[in-house]
């Protein structure tokens, strides 16, 4: 991959991150509220539907950037054919390697959102302050095992799923996807993806929010599922799926329809300016 590719891919995986991180934000707390143990109206309910927003600003733009020079870069890396049947592993490999990366900047400020949307009383700074005070940077990464676990599954699921309804669609029209296509096929593959791996999301909110030193914040999945599934059953595993669907389902829209618009536009100007 070329400077040029390499910077298109960085711009506009950071541009498509903090738009749709902001656009959402209301649909993520609402979903983080109604898989918080204490229970949604405690949470906070509907009040300070922003809170948190400033660690998802800040983390939004990198977080995504580095995702995509990853996952774009793996699959140069991987080259293959466009025809051959390996097409689909490369793009789960390439998401995968992408998820690894990009989860090394979006736990911290996932653990900052995530306990400012549950508190909405504390700043996010004061937040921060207080984890780094009790816990270390150990607990700027609490959940860091279970967000990879949440987001290779999911982006296994997504990924393959967004090229190959990209691929199909070129092949029935005859031409290369449009943007707003791009972007059709990335709510899908988002709703989809979202759906199947809620309780992996569930585990991974557990886990962020438990207290300091319980069981459930040592970091263990099946630990944090066979709580919840103790606790409330089969639909606790499942608790936000409605607002996570429609988040995501939007937010892949939004967020691989940015992505490719952008990256084309820069891409273009690079070829017009060399």
């Amino acid at each position: 991959m070329d400077w040029r590719g390499f910077t298109a891919s960085l711009v506009a995986g950071g541009v498509a991150g903090v738009s749709v991180d902001l656009i959402l934000f209301p649909l993520d707390t609402i979903k983080t509220r109604l898989q918080s143990p204490q229970g949604f109206n405690k949470a906070g309910g509907f009040h300070g539907i922003y809170a948190g927003v400033p660690s998802a600003a800040i983390g939004s733009f990198p977080n995504a950037a580095a995702f995509f020079i990853t996952y774009e870069y793996v699959k140069w890396f991987l080259h293959t054919n466009s025809s051959s049947y390996l097409m689909p592993v490369k793009h789960m490999l390439a998401a995968s390697a992408g998820e690894v990366v990009a989860c090394l900047i979006r736990v911290p400020s996932e653990v900052v959102k995530q306990r400012a949307q549950v508190s909405a009383s504390s700043g996010t700074f004061q937040i921060f302050s207080n984890i780094l005070y009790r816990e270390g940077i150990l607990g700027l990464y609490r959940g860091y095992k279970s967000t990879v676990l949440r987001e290779i599954p999911f982006s296994l699921v997504q990924f393959p799923l967004w090229e190959s309804l990209k691929a199909l669609w070129s092949w029935r029209q005859d031409h290369v996807v449009d943007s707003w296509q791009s972007a059709v096929c990335g709510a899908f593959a988002g709703g989809f993806a979202a759906a199947v791996t809620t309780p992996l999301d569930v585990a991974k909110t557990r886990i962020m929010l438990a207290k300091a030193g319980s069981s459930t914040a040592s970091g263990s999945v099946l630990a944090a599922l066979h709580g919840v599934w103790q606790t409330q059953g089969l639909p606790g595993l499942f608790s936000g799926v409605f607002p996570r669907v429609a988040a995501i389902g939007l937010g892949g829209f939004i967020f691989l329809g940015a992505y490719d618009k952008t990256r084309s536009l820069l891409l273009e100007l690079g070829r017009e300016n060399p």
